[in-house]
């Protein structure tokens, strides 16, 4: 067992429907490790959507923030997503982007210390519209930084555009 997958690209650009083929290819009985928090009744329909895509097979997982606290050993695990779960360090530490990303790369090491099959989704956030705002620009920078730094441990990296994967590492 073991490996990382990580695939990032654009909103809407096929990235869970591709990693959750994966994990089904990998696994009869994948773990969905959700890292979302609920923050409105938008976000929980966008929960729901993701939830009603999957089939009973795969156990889910619901957790914001600490994911090496998870007994998942020999398992295939798809992680959705580090956009959210980095938001949630983000506002957690007052939008310190310095003290954020430290937490976050001392939680994803201690991660990927597990012996699982590893299928990572992530956003490609400064690929769009320069953001707004302050905080949008700090998070966007943020998010950047720590795709980085997981695809550098990744075996695989996937781009996703307009639904297609293009293998990058």
């Amino acid at each position: 067992m073991g490996g990382i997958t990580f695939i990032t690209g654009g909103q809407r650009s096929g990235k869970s429907s591709f990693a959750q083929k994966l994990a089904q290819e990998k696994s009869e009985r994948p773990i969905y490790l959700a890292t979302a928090r609920i923050w409105d009744e938008d976000f929980k329909k966008r929960i729901d959507r993701h939830k009603s895509d999957r089939g009973d097979n795969w156990v889910t997982i619901e957790e914001n923030k600490y994911i090496s606290k998870q007994c998942i050993n020999n398992k295939t695990v798809l992680l959705d997503c580090v956009t959210l779960w980095l938001n949630n360090f983000f506002f957690d530490n007052n939008y310190d982007v310095e003290k954020a990303l430290e937490e976050a790369k001392a939680e994803w090491d201690a991660f990927i210390t597990k012996d699982i099959e590893l299928i990572v989704v992530s956003n490609e956030l400064g690929m769009g519209v320069h953001a707004e705002n302050d905080v949008s620009r700090k998070f966007a920078d943020l998010q950047g930084w720590m795709n980085q730094y997981i695809a550098s441990k990744a075996d695989r990296v996937f781009l996703m555009v307009s639904g297609i994967p293009l293998e990058i590492k």
